[in-house]
């Protein structure tokens, strides 16, 4: 895949090496000493002082923490880590990403009138969002809440060694079809279907879910289509680099592999025939008219 020298996109929240929300402590304010002092020495004081020593004695907690919490202004904030220094490998990685997320820009902005371009988030073990905290373990999501795309930059790596579905087309599927989920939240199809949740049974709750995961996947053919048209940035087997990426991550090949069995009605994202199938048909076609999975007799 030919995606060095590109534009990189603007749209990029690097949080790597950020952990999940703390509660700072600011420096102490002197005003609040003589306040402070006044109300220790007085017999509501005196009380105050008997409860936080009961808590420290029972329950274990530093009263000084509260204090300093009172004193300080407790700024809430994220810890970072600061022993975090990225390789060479992933920083080459998160430039591929912001190329890629710019291209999508290219191609959705010319294919969609007054296209919201999302932001993606970069992050190394949890992050937060508007759609709750999430770990690594989760893998690559989208939150419709805020319209951002969420990536631990080392699930490429978990693709390579453990899906044996590496490669950097495969990489850029998995970003693209992040992307679709954006479009499919702008589109409004997101929205309708996760109003589903509570109205239907989980097992036909589960079926609209994996169309709407195949739709993502058409989405990412429709883009590849039009990347390659205006871009050219694929090579000799970046398309099958893709279509493995989309076998590697079917629900029956991942229930097969976690626990020797396979469930269809527990199925969320759809097997890795129709996974295929459907970006392979974006690829081809190219064509948006043609991705209403929802519609779809054969699923």
């Amino acid at each position: 895949m030919k995606w060095q020298g590109r534009r990189q996109s603007s749209n990029i929240d690097d949080r790597r090496g950020q952990g999940g929300p703390r509660m700072g402590a600011g420096g102490f304010n002197p005003m609040l000493l003589g306040p402070l002092l006044k109300i220790l020495f007085s017999k509501t004081g005196m009380i105050l002082i008997g409860v936080f020593l009961v808590g420290s004695f029972l329950l274990g907690y530093n009263p000084l923490s509260l204090l300093s919490g009172l004193v300080g202004g407790g700024e809430q904030g994220f810890a970072s880590d600061t022993s975090y220094a990225p390789t060479a490998e992933e920083e080459e990685m998160a430039s591929f990403s912001a190329t890629v997320l710019a291209d999508t820009e290219d191609v959705w902005n010319s294919q969609l009138d007054n296209y919201r371009e999302p932001t993606l988030v970069l992050f190394t073990g949890s992050v937060s969002s508007a759609c709750g905290s999430a770990s690594s373990a989760t893998g690559p999501f989208y939150c419709p809440a805020d319209e951002k795309l969420y990536l631990d930059l080392s699930f490429f790596q978990d693709m390579e060694t453990k899906l044996s579905a590496g490669g950097d087309f495969a990489y850029a599927y998995v970003i693209a079809h992040e992307v679709g989920h954006h479009i499919q939240k702008i589109m409004g199809i997101t929205d309708e279907v996760h109003s589903l949740r509570g109205q239907v049974s989980e097992k036909e709750y589960n079926q609209n879910s994996v169309k709407l995961e195949l739709q993502a996947d058409f989405l990412a053919g429709v883009w590849a289509h039009h990347s390659q048209q205006s871009a050219g940035m694929m090579e000799s087997g970046d398309l099958e680099e893709a279509l493995n990426a989309a076998n590697a991550i079917g629900d029956d090949r991942l229930q097969k592999q976690s626990s020797g069995r396979v469930v269809p009605d527990s199925f969320t994202h759809g097997t890795s025939a129709q996974r295929m199938k459907w970006f392979k048909k974006g690829f081809e076609t190219g064509d948006l008219r043609l991705g209403d999975t929802f519609s779809a007799p054969d699923l």
